[in-house]
């Protein structure tokens, strides 16, 4: 049932000069105010929000929002994040948008219920709205009358339409925004608390564990499930066309029977896989969609010719490296499928396993719990069906069950090779005339939403084949992801060369196409600086008109000390790198510089000090902020130094640490400096995302400035490293 208070209750307490809010996030779409903000009869708020935690801090921030404008203690706040049964519908937590689209949703929510509960006080005290103040879930009359929050919604909940205009409290009165609150995901992670779904333990608990094909084509020949007689504890083998699942009592035996009928399985394995030192060849030779994303009218650089400079990147297939395999939990009971997940996105995933075990969909409910490991589309997903289809087999009991690091690291969707090409060339006055930049990739998305995004979808005795792959439409996009330069560059054009055919499984890793495109661009932008002599920070600032950019350039140039830096060519080589983006040319704005040293002799990289700075709009948490953009450092320095699938003609063959190596503690950088620059007035950009591409691009430049040797493919290992010191 819906009904309005607002006629009687808000209108009259919102300046008719107010201007329009150009946009509430996903309150626009959800704009019932008890689909974010519920109040108790006791006075207990609870925040619900669509997106998930994923250790990106916005459990934190969410309530510190709410809090604010609802004047309450931060600590009164309690929030429910990604439930299909009680949260709202915010698709996937992804592109650094939950601050963006939850967060100003539920900041514009928590502010008009306070002044719905103004308007309530005012009826219920008979006193003008203006005599009325909120105050620790409260409000109080100038004459010292005083009534909860709980009493003023005891009767009247808070079903009613948003209004196109939000009264907020300014930064100015905040308790809690703008100040480093300590995270509330951090304590139970580091104390042996349940932090994760892999430690998520329901009473009746079963464990499974799943029997995979050696390779995506892989076809069964036979099974032997004999092999599983002298094996205590298994309740069931679940088995539907090539999905094999076993299911015990304990998680030891189930490990124990899964190993016993892995040997016992016979597969016949196609020889289908394109030959790994030749893939980026290979992808350029597969049917592709182009589109001029930039510059259509902009005739093409020339490839060769007095002035040009030109260049070609290549980045690998990269994992997501999740440190916990994928894991979830599932119980069918009394006709309905409950599943915990650390999905990205709960309502898509609710879609998929829908069609996946063919139920109603309203019997079927997902909840979002963390993971160890994420940022992108990792198991997670494939995981949950796999726990859904084992739970249908074995009724009434929850089963938990968690992929092995060998499954983890051969069957996640892994993050698209790409090629980047760029051509320029530079005028009389040292500024870049003309560029061109291409672009080839395949998909960066396949999250679910249908069965066969699934991994055990195209696997059952009636199989649901993949969807054809899309490319993600800017201005976010996919493979063209900041494929566009920032820079007010002549003559620019871009072109995206899509290709649908996907010879590895690929979707969404942290960042998506923007960490090879800013890699690629960042470095080529050195390149040209050389080309022209001039200083890479001053070349950069001569064709940028954005305020905002060129306040995190000078920033970072002047914390870092780049005009006094000085570097060493001889021995152990030492330099200095700078780079910069606009995540998604929309979202916050990155610059970052490093120094290194590298060995001559071995192509060894070890990273010195890191200073960046970061404006991600209004910092409502400047520590989590932080928090971001340190991961997001470290992850890309081990992604850009050490990180590539390998595979030979018939299986991925990087299945463990040892063949797929990431940064280890002793090859952290020494120092890593991040300023936040706080926007308070500004909205809100998001921030998870924006460090990936600039760090990878800055420690490019940095190894080309200590050796003089430019390194294009990725990984700058100690190999490729030690090769272009020898050329």
């Amino acid at each position: 049932m819906s009904f309005s208070l607002w006629p009687a209750i808000g209108a009259a307490q919102r300046p008719e000069s107010q201007p329009a809010v150009p946009s509430r996030g996903s309150l626009d779409r959800t704009p019932f105010l008890d689909s974010w903000i519920r109040i108790a009869a006791d006075g207990g708020i609870t925040v619900f929000t669509g997106k998930a935690e994923l250790g990106q801090g916005i459990a934190t921030a969410l309530r510190q929002l709410a809090a604010d404008q609802l004047v309450v203690p931060f600590e009164r706040i309690a929030l429910v994040t990604a439930d299909t049964a009680q949260t709202p519908n915010e698709g996937y937590t992804a592109g650094s948008n939950s601050m963006k689209d939850s967060g100003t949703a539920i900041m514009h929510a928590a502010a008009q219920v306070r002044e719905l509960l103004v308007g309530l006080a005012a009826q219920k005290l008979s006193l003008p709205a203006e005599q009325l103040t909120a105050r620790d879930g409260a409000i109080e009359a100038t004459d010292g009358r005083r009534v909860e929050y709980g009493i003023l919604v005891a009767d009247q909940m808070l079903h009613v339409n948003a209004q196109p205009q939000t009264k907020l409290l300014p930064r100015s009165t905040a308790s809690s925004a703008g100040k480093p609150v300590p995270r509330v995901d951090i304590p139970r992670k580091v104390t042996g608390g349940v932090a994760y779904v892999q430690d998520l333990r329901l009473p009746g608990l079963l464990h499974a564990r799943i029997v995979r094909p050696p390779s995506y084509g892989a076809q069964l020949q036979s099974l032997d499930e004999s092999v599983l007689g002298n094996v205590t504890g298994v309740v069931k083998v679940v088995r539907n066309g090539r999905f094999i699942a076993v299911v015990a009592e304990q998680e030891w035996q189930a490990i124990v029977a899964m190993r016993k009928l892995a040997g016992a399985a016979k597969w016949d394995l196609p020889a289908a896989l394109p030959a790994q030192t030749s893939i980026h060849e290979r992808l350029r030779q597969l049917p592709a969609q182009e589109s001029v994303i930039a510059g259509e009218n902009n005739p093409p650089v020339a490839t060769t010719g007095a002035g040009v400079v030109a260049a070609t990147y290549r980045r690998p297939y990269q994992m997501h490296g999740s440190i916990g395999p994928s894991c979830a939990v599932a119980q069918m009971k009394d006709g309905a499928l409950t599943i915990w997940s650390h999905t990205q996105g709960v309502f898509p995933l609710r879609a998929a396993i829908t069609e996946l075990v063919s139920m109603p969909i309203d019997k079927v409910r997902c909840i979002h719990m963390e993971g160890s490991g994420c940022y992108g589309h990792n198991g997670a997903d494939d995981v949950a069906g796999d726990a859904a289809l084992a739970a249908i087999a074995v009724p009434d009991r929850p089963i938990r069950l968690q992929w092995m690091r060998e499954q983890e690291h051969a069957w996640e969707p892994y993050g698209p090779a790409m090629t980047m090409q760029a051509r320029a060339t530079l005028g009389a006055d040292g500024k870049v005339a003309s560029w061109q930049y291409d672009v080839w990739s395949n998909t960066h998305s396949m999250r679910p939403g249908k069965a066969g995004h699934l991994a055990a979808g195209p696997l059952l005795e009636k199989p649901f084949a993949p969807p054809p792959p899309q490319p993600l439409p800017l201005p976010d996009g996919g493979g063209d992801r900041n494929a566009i330069p920032l820079y007010a560059f002549a003559g620019t054009r871009v072109v995206h060369h899509f290709i649908p055919e996907m010879p590895l499984r690929v979707s969404a890793l942290r960042a998506l196409g923007a960490y090879a495109n800013v890699f690629a661009i960042e470095s080529f932008v050195d390149e040209l600086a050389l080309a022209a002599k001039a200083d890479p920070v001053e070349f950069r600032l001569k064709h940028l008109e954005d305020s905002r950019a060129r306040e995190v350039i000078t920033n970072v140039a002047q914390r870092f000390g780049w005009s006094t830096f000085k570097g060493s060519k001889t021995g152990v080589a030492k330099g200095r790198g700078f780079a910069f983006a606009r995540y998604k040319n929309h979202a916050a704005y990155l610059a970052v510089a490093l120094e290194v040293d590298v060995d001559r002799t071995t192509g060894e990289v070890r990273v010195g000090r890191v200073v960046a700075a970061i404006d991600s709009g209004a910092a409502v948490n400047p520590d989590g902020i932080r928090n971001q953009t340190e991961g997001g450092i470290v992850q890309s320095l081990s992604w850009t130094l050490l990180e590539r699938v390998t595979w030979d003609e018939h299986r991925i063959t990087s299945n463990d640490w040892s063949r797929y190596p990431i940064l280890r503690f002793e090859q952290l950088p020494k120092r890593v400096e991040v300023q936040v620059i706080d926007r308070p007035d500004q909205p809100f950009l998001g921030t998870g995302e924006a460090a990936q591409g600039p760090t990878g691009a800055a420690l490019a430049n940095a190894i080309a400035d200590a050796t003089g040797a430019r390194v294009r493919d990725l990984p700058l290992d100690r190999a490729q490293v030690k090769a272009a010191l020898g050329s």
